[in-house]
């Protein structure tokens, strides 16, 4: 038996030492650097755009490499392929132009020592001037003045436990259950409270895309809001594994569900669940009595815009490459949001499911807005397609500012973070 414990303690530390060994590299072997001929990737309507491909290994070219390239529409179809021989690890491709406001992609990929490297770059037409394809419904306010009617029928019924195992020396945190929809739906959320008693700015902090446990977030009570971060399906997070994969299972396209009826769609008590979720936070004794802020990413940044679309007691938010945004835009020969929901990967476009996503494309939401807003967004995005996110930003006609870094995939930097949180810092008066 005690040969037995020291083989396996063996073992654990053979473990662990193969693993010290092979830590995975923090940066490629060989890099494709793609290096646009205009600095902001940004062109005017019927300009060619050119772009440098460069392939270095150790920061240095690489002589006699093939590459092989595509470039077109974003998310289409390319319009031409082909294979392009660098002289000296260099060469460059005309991705050609486009005669109305959008986005051309470029992706290139080599074979070095039977490894496959690859990049890509998009290229932005004239993107503050993409206008959505997706119609606003005659009745969208009172489709929505209705739900919110209903649902504030339902009582909240919150049960706020204390979790002294996720606080910090300065942040209380509770696992929080609302009643949301109907008479025994709940969601959950980890709200963050400053440990100081002093009133505060609220901030709801929706959630990504995805059926994932949520975890408590002290980031924005630390620099000053009292925070509830949120999931939509009624994942209570400390369920057991087993249920919670097979919840997991069951809503592997929650998106889709009852997409062809307007009145019972799947994102109905999502949308409203983010306004309970006000409902809570405003009700706390530690609320200012002022300041409400919602900021999220990809689906999170959807709800953020919806949230502010239909709740007037919403007064900042901050919102990076918001989901859900034009999502008729592949009826129209262009990338649509996510979850290319009218692409040809799920052919959905039935004439109900169009009309049902017209209430809750977050561009109409946006086109309601009337509160200051932080937005960002990254060109080389391919979940949240840039056409689709700027169609949604050009939508808004309240006081806004964009942070586009067009490098950024479905990632933000965290200097653009910081911007974020020191612009609703500001807006809240947090010293």
């Amino acid at each position: 038996m005690k040969l037995l414990s020291y083989f396996s303690l063996f073992l654990g530390l053979l473990s662990i030492t193969l693993k010290a060994q092979n830590t995975p590299a923090p940066i490629k072997l060989v890099d494709i650097l793609l290096t646009a001929n205009h600095p902001d990737w940004n062109y005017k309507l019927n300009e060619e755009a050119t772009v440098k491909i460069s392939i270095l290994r150790y920061g240095s070219p690489v002589d006699n490499v093939e590459i092989e390239y595509q470039y077109g529409p974003e998310q289409l179809n390319p319009e031409k392929k082909g294979i392009l021989k660098l002289k000296n690890g260099v060469g460059e491709i005309n991705i050609g132009t486009m005669n109305t406001p959008g986005f051309r992609q470029l992706k290139v990929q080599a074979k070095i020592d039977g490894y496959v490297y690859k990049n890509e770059i998009k290229a932005g037409y004239a993107p503050f001037e993409i206008q959505p394809t997706v119609s606003l419904p005659k009745d969208f306010d009172s489709f929505w003045k209705k739900a919110i009617d209903e649902n504030n029928k339902i009582p909240m019924d919150a049960v706020v436990t204390h979790k002294p195992e996720f606080s910090t020396a300065t942040v209380d945190v509770y696992l929080v259950r609302l009643q949301n929809y109907k008479l025994g739906n709940y969601f959950y959320g980890y709200l963050s409270k400053p440990k100081d008693n002093k009133p505060h700015p609220v901030l709801l902090n929706p959630p990504g895309a995805g059926v994932k446990k949520i975890v408590p977030v002290t980031a924005y009570a630390e620099k000053g809001f009292i925070s509830l971060s949120i999931e939509i399906h009624g994942v209570n997070p400390e369920i057991n594994e087993s249920n919670f994969q097979e919840m997991r299972k069951n809503l592997s396209d929650y998106w889709a569900i009852n997409l062809n009826n307007k009145d019972n769609y799947y994102y109905k008590s999502v949308y409203l669940g983010c306004v309970r979720a006000i409902d809570f936070l405003t009700s706390l004794p530690e609320f200012d009595k002022k300041n409400v802020v919602v900021t999220g990413g990809s689906q999170g940044g959807a709800l953020t815009i919806v949230a502010a679309g239909i709740d007037k007691r919403v007064n900042y938010i901050s919102s990076f490459y918001p989901a859900l945004s034009d999502n008729s835009g592949y009826l129209y020969n262009r990338a649509g949001g996510w979850p290319s929901m009218f692409s040809d990967k799920y052919q959905n476009n039935s004439p109900e499911k169009i009309k049902t996503m017209e209430y809750y494309d977050v561009v109409n939401f946006a086109k309601k807005i009337s509160v200051p807003g932080f937005y960002s967004a990254g060109y080389n995005d391919n979940t949240c397609s840039p056409t689709s996110t700027l169609a949604a930003f050009n939508s808004v006609t309240a006081p806004k500012e964009i942070v586009i870094t067009p490098i950024s995939a479905h990632w933000r930097f965290g200097e653009t973070d910081d911007q974020s949180m020191k612009w609703l810092r500001e807006k809240c008066g947090i010293q």
